[in-house]
């Protein structure tokens, strides 16, 4: 792997990671030194500036011309099925109930959910497709108004992954490792590039959940590994207190907590000069952030300004707190404010069983929301620079998990192929991407791997994969590790 030039070592960081407070304790406190700083980027009568690092970023610059200034992903845990949404295979009405052949399925490895069956029966879709846009994209009945915006959107049909259990494959998509304790895609992002806004996170993350058990997420899948913790995703809350632990106690007005925060802040820059451990500086950053956060906040989770249209595009649900509607609607706000990376999480695609009832209600929490999302990025200007990604872990298996009936079945995983699509921030719009065999089993054309699709979302933030990495326990690492291409078939 490539050695980078000079991003990458604890000591740079810790170089970067220091703000006003500590560039002016080192320094005479006449008033040369005062003038002095008022005139770096990012000193000011204000108060406490951030880190370099934190509002930087690691690279300075990107390597590349951007084509994206920020990410929304609406990740869809549990793994919807390709084949009631997006992969139309009309041979399956004429196979439907017949069994899988061998030759298709290859000695595919199962899941401990269909390792006992003795018979693979394919199951043909209950919904219908019908072709939609100039594009021609097929899309199911299930998905009204994501057919609506079809010409907008790239579905790239040929993901393919190597888990296949809910929990690696998550944690794959997000950090590129299937074991836990690596950075997510937007602590990377956040590590590279930083903020465009000093008073929100560069990374935020929001959850809705669709039915009754679904499939968990933890906050590891947004954590910074071992990147400093100023890079992990701060995760939004719906209800009186959005994030969790802002607000100040009772009795302690903002000026108290001021000073309280300036006290301790002295005493980490006292035992960061002692141990010149750059995580006491995230420490610091991160306390900052959250006495800015006390009023950013607020503004950015009230939605009672929004007109009524707007709610209306989104849907229903959109007045609710903490639904996905509300989360996509909350997600283009904090696009306007500068957030560079925003994840939400809509759980409940685990459908081994009562798939045809379950995906139904999964569908209607997410269609029109996801679709209004484009809708009213692309009205404001911001859909052209703001790359929008819609996909789970893995895919679903043509033939049926357990008893099949006439109106019900299930699917099991299937990491082989599935469909995610992409939109906004330099994709092509309009277009299909890969090839899955009539079976979506197999993929026949332009395979896609999870790794491929982070080096290409990184691709268009204007980062090279292979140059973003960090040192650590003796070597470099990267998001994409040693692998990842970027899909140049899918780029405006």
């Amino acid at each position: 792997m490539n050695k980078p030039l000079l991003y990458d070592t604890v000591e740079h960081e810790a170089a970067l990671a220091v703000n006003r407070r500590h560039f002016l304790s080192r320094m005479s406190l006449g008033i040369g030194s005062a003038a002095l700083a008022t005139l770096l980027p990012g000193c000011s009568s204000a108060g406490p500036a951030r880190p370099a690092a934190e509002k930087r970023g690691i690279l300075g610059a990107p390597h590349l011309a951007p084509k994206a200034k920020r990410v929304i992903y609406l990740f869809q845990s549990g793994s919807p099925s390709q084949v009631e949404l997006f992969d139309y295979k009309p041979r399956m009405k004429e196979l439907h109930g017949t069994e899988l052949p061998a030759s298709v399925r290859m000695g595919q490895r199962l899941t401990g959910m269909t390792a006992y069956q003795q018979s693979f029966p394919l199951v043909n879709s209950l919904f219908s497709f019908s072709q939609h846009g100039q594009s021609g994209a097929w899309i199911s009945e299930l998905m009204p108004y994501t057919a609506q915006i079809a010409d907008k959107l790239c579905f790239i049909k040929s993901m393919h992954t190597e888990a296949i259990n809910h929990d690696p494959a998550i944690t794959f998509f997000q950090t590129g490792s299937q074991q836990p304790g690596r950075p997510s895609i937007g602590s990377w992002v956040s590590y590279g590039l930083g903020s465009d806004n000093e008073n929100l996170p560069t990374f935020c993350v929001l959850l809705s959940r669709g039915l009754i058990r679904p499939q968990p997420v933890y906050s590891r899948l947004w954590g910074s590994g071992f990147l400093a913790s100023l890079h992990q995703g701060v995760q939004f809350q719906a209800g009186n207190e959005p994030v969790l632990y802002l607000n100040n106690p009772q009795g302690v007005s903002r000026e108290i907590r001021r000073k309280a925060l300036d006290h301790l802040a002295a005493l980490n820059q006292m035992r960061a000069q002692d141990l010149g451990d750059p995580e006491i500086y995230s420490r610091i950053a991160q306390y900052e952030m959250a006495y800015r956060m006390q009023t950013s906040v607020p503004e950015v989770t009230d939605l009672s300004g929004e007109p009524d249209y707007i709610f209306d595009l989104y849907g229903p649900d959109a007045r609710r707190p903490g639904t996905f509607a509300a989360n996509c609607l909350l997600a283009r706000r904090l696009a306007e404010r500068g957030v560079r990376f925003i994840q939400l999480y809509h759980q409940g695609w685990d459908q081994h069983t009562d798939l045809p009832k379950d995906i139904r209600l999964q569908a209607k929490d997410t269609d029109q929301p996801s679709a209004a999302l484009i809708q009213d990025l692309d009205q404001r200007g911001l859909l052209e620079d703001t790359l929008v990604v819609w996909g789970g872990e893995f895919g679903r298996t043509i033939y049926c998990q357990g008893r099949l009936t006439a109106d019900n079945y299930g699917r099991d995983h299937h990491p082989r192929c599935f469909t995610i699509w992409m939109a906004g921030g330099g994709i092509k719009p309009g277009i299909s991407y890969g090839e899955t065999d009539d079976f979506s089993y197999n993929i026949v054309r332009d395979p896609v791997h999870v790794h491929d699709f982070q080096a290409t979302l990184l691709y268009l933030l204007g980062i090279d994969h292979e140059q973003l990495t960090f040192k650590h326990q003796g070597r470099y690492y990267r998001l994409t590790d040693v692998h990842g291409k970027v899909v140049k078939g899918i780029l405006a």
